[in-house]
Order: C-alpha cells, then structure tokens, then sequence
C-alpha cells in the first residue's frame, strides 16, 4: 500500500529530511547548533514536510512535524516486532532493508512474504530500499521480485546501483529501460547522488554539470532522469490522496559516504555541507515531480 493523507487531493510530493543528513556535519555547516524545537522550526522554515527518524527510539522532543521511520529485517519472525514497534510510535510508514543479499530465492521470497503480511496486518505502508548488501542490491534480483510479488514496493535509493553496479559501464539507458517495474513501484526515495566510483558526491545546483564530474558522466543528470521516471511510475499507479516522500540522506564520513579531504593544516574535513546539499536535493526533486507530472499524464 502507498502512504495515503485521508484527502481527495491528486498524489503529492512530500521532501522529509532522514536525520541522519544531520549528523557529525562539519564545522562549517550553515545547520551547526539548532537542537529541539528549534531545529524543526528550521527544517519547516527550509520547506521540509517532515523527517524520517533514523534509529527506534521514541520520538525526539518537541518534534512537531509529520514522521516516519526506518529498519531492518533479516528473518520472516522479525516482521511482526517491527511493524509494531512503528505502529505504536506513530510513524506513518517505514522503509527497510531486507536481508545480507546472500538469500537464496527460497529464503528471499519467504522474506518478502512476511513483510507484506505484516504490513497489512498492521495496517503500516512499508518499502523495501534498493540498497546493497540486501535482497535488493542488484537490479536483476530486484525486477524479478516484481514477477514474483506484483504488489512490492520500494523505496529507491539509487545510489547503490548506479555506484555499486557501475551503471554507466555499457548502455545506460538500456538498464534504465530494464529497471522499469522498479521504477513504476516506488512509494518512497532516499535521495542521494553517486558517481559511477563515489557512493556520495556534491553537486553545485540543479544546472550546470558538477565541476567534480572530470570524465565524460553527468551523474546529475542521470539522477535527475532517474528520480523523473522513478516518480512517474508512483504517479501513474496513485489515487487520491497518496503521498510520495523523498527524503535526503547525505551521510556522515566515518561510514565511508562524505568524503573527507585534507585542508591546508593536513585536517581531513568534508568536501561540502550536507545540509545546505539537502536544500539543493529538495529544490532538484520538486523540479523532478513536476516534470513527472506532466509527462504522466494521470487522471487528476
């Protein structure tokens, strides 16, 4: 099931940031020292609809934006502890990675059958995050699991196939094409920008090719192209009232994501502030809604 605000309103774009954005930035950023209350009338001043709460604590203090959560699952008996964890917390959907990637399809569907169960029974919209060291991690693994499970969602992260499959190696549209019962069941996205041999990378605005971009690859808009399709295809199986969230997820360094340069004392710090990159991402994924809008034509 997609996320559904109760309205007859048409589907709509909702940019949550996942906390994580937030964490270790360096001291340069322009978010450092907001905590509480104040930092979510920030994050609601910056246009943000809401945040995906990254760990399963209960919700942080004077939070008063819309939530959702995250999780994983590595066995069918864990479904159930899960969803209801979420459920009691409020969160209003919740995404997952699924199993270590080394499942057989015996085991991988077995996983897959339980989530779906329980997200039912729970009454809790759930996808399951294109991520690697996943059932997910190669995209075809992933398509065949829309063959074997038509009603499966995800929430796509990109990021680790166009880096960790090295996308652009061979006829990159051709795999975009083959992705395409990926892209027509995505219910959330995690936005992230890769370059074929970086898992995170900056970018300057939504224009201009990325001046780290030195080879040939417009990792921007590949992304860009990636994000259009993957919100068309929500676009063209929502009803009213159904809400698609893109949330940035721009990571720390010490989890190898935000790379880390010497400056001119020798200190590693990081390349870009990632939450003024979360402001860039959520300006590029409203652009990208609109275009699928109009290039989906839906009833609405």
């Amino acid at each position: 099931m997609l996320l559904n605000n109760n309205s007859k309103e048409p589907p709509c774009l909702k940019v949550y940031l996942n906390l994580d954005n937030l964490a270790d930035l360096p001291d340069f950023s322009i978010w450092n020292g907001r905590r509480g209350k104040a930092a979510w009338t920030q994050l609601r001043a910056n246009g943000f609809d809401g945040v995906q709460i990254t760990d399963n604590n209960p919700v942080p203090d004077e939070l008063d934006l819309p939530y959702c959560g995250l999780d994983r699952i590595n066995s069918p008996s864990e479904a159930d502890s899960v969803f209801r964890l979420h459920k009691e917390r409020g969160d209003s959907c919740i995404t997952l990675h699924v199993g270590w990637g080394i499942e057989d399809d015996d085991d991988t569907f077995r996983l897959v059958e339980a989530i779906l169960n329980a997200s039912a029974r729970f009454d809790l919209p759930c996808f399951i995050e294109t991520h690697r060291a996943t059932i997910t991690q190669d995209i075809w693994r992933t398509v065949q699991l829309t063959k074997k499970f038509p009603e499966i969602l995800f929430n796509g992260d990109f990021s680790h196939y166009y880096c960790g499959l090295e996308m652009v190696y061979g006829d990159f549209h051709d795999k975009l094409d083959f992705m395409e019962p990926i892209f027509s069941r995505i219910g959330f996205m995690h936005g992230r920008i890769a370059s074929p041999g970086s898992m995170q990378v900056p970018i300057q605005d939504s224009i201009n090719k990325p001046f780290h971009a030195v080879g040939e690859v417009d990792y921007l808009e590949h992304f860009k192209e990636m994000w259009t399709r993957a919100m068309a295809g929500f676009l063209s199986n929502a009803g009213p009232g159904d809400v698609l969230i893109f949330a940035p997820e721009l990571l720390k360094s010490d989890i190898y994501y935000a790379r880390v340069f010497p400056d001119a004392s020798g200190k590693l710090v990081e390349e870009s502030d990632r939450y003024t990159q979360a402001l860039l991402y959520q300006k590029i994924a409203r652009e990208c809604f609109n275009k699928a809008n109009s290039l989906a034509n839906p009833q609405f």
